[in-house]
């Protein structure tokens, strides 16, 4: 089995392939499957789960005790408001990011790839970082990369057409298994138990997450 960061490193040089592929450039300014995204938004904002590991890398982090990568996710408000201000947050820098165009984002992204590729089997254990607010441990902060890029490349792989090749399955099991512990904490064992086996009593949409 592949350490985290390497697992990292795979999933992420799929999701490069996929922000470079010409299918991307051509659609760029078109709608995305997400609302109020184009799909160079969404490009943006895949490639943001690369760019922003070698920023959070490079700058300071609080003094206090981390968090994992379920409690990430866990923040206030309704997670499906678009207008919410952590969804409009998400927008805008996702364009931020596309505004140089793809061409460009594709150039730094694969340069920050390129670099995380050396970067991180050099980093230390227990590594710490500050991503939105939230102190993690390096190897936890990639899990929740690794959520964002299966997520989204399926978003952006089928706002393109492209049909891209499956991503490595341990890249799935681990943005499944850290879901369902958010889907846990948020709702409780026997709601998702319940989200499982009885949808039909489903009444709180205990697996949805996003």
């Amino acid at each position: 089995m592949p350490s985290i960061r390497d697992l990292y490193v795979e999933t992420a040089d799929r999701a490069a392939d996929l922000i470079a592929d010409p299918a991307t450039d051509a659609r760029w300014g078109r709608p995305s499957v997400l609302a109020r995204m184009s799909v160079g938004d969404l490009a943006g904002h895949l490639a943001r789960s690369i760019l922003q590991v070698e920023w959070y890398l490079d700058a300071p982090h609080r003094d206090e005790t981390p968090v994992d990568a379920a409690r990430y996710f866990i923040r206030e408000g309704d997670p499906a408001d678009l207008d919410s201000a952590h969804n409009q947050g998400i927008r805008e820098r996702s364009t931020e990011v596309a505004r140089q165009g793809h061409g460009e984002l594709v150039s730094s992204t694969r340069a920050t790839l390129d670099r995380l590729r050396d970067r991180l089997p050099a980093e230390p254990e227990g590594r710490l970082l500050e991503a939105l607010g939230w102190v993690l441990p390096l190897d936890e902060y990639l899990k929740t990369r690794l959520v964002e890029i299966t997520v989204h490349f399926d978003d952006l792989r089928l706002s393109t057409g492209v049909t891209e090749g499956p991503l490595p399955a341990e890249a799935i099991r681990v943005a499944v298994e850290t879901l369902l512990d958010v889907a846990r904490r948020r709702h409780g064992m026997a709601a998702v138990l319940t989200a499982l086996a009885r949808r039909e009593r489903d009444a709180v949409q205990a697996l949805r997450v996003f």
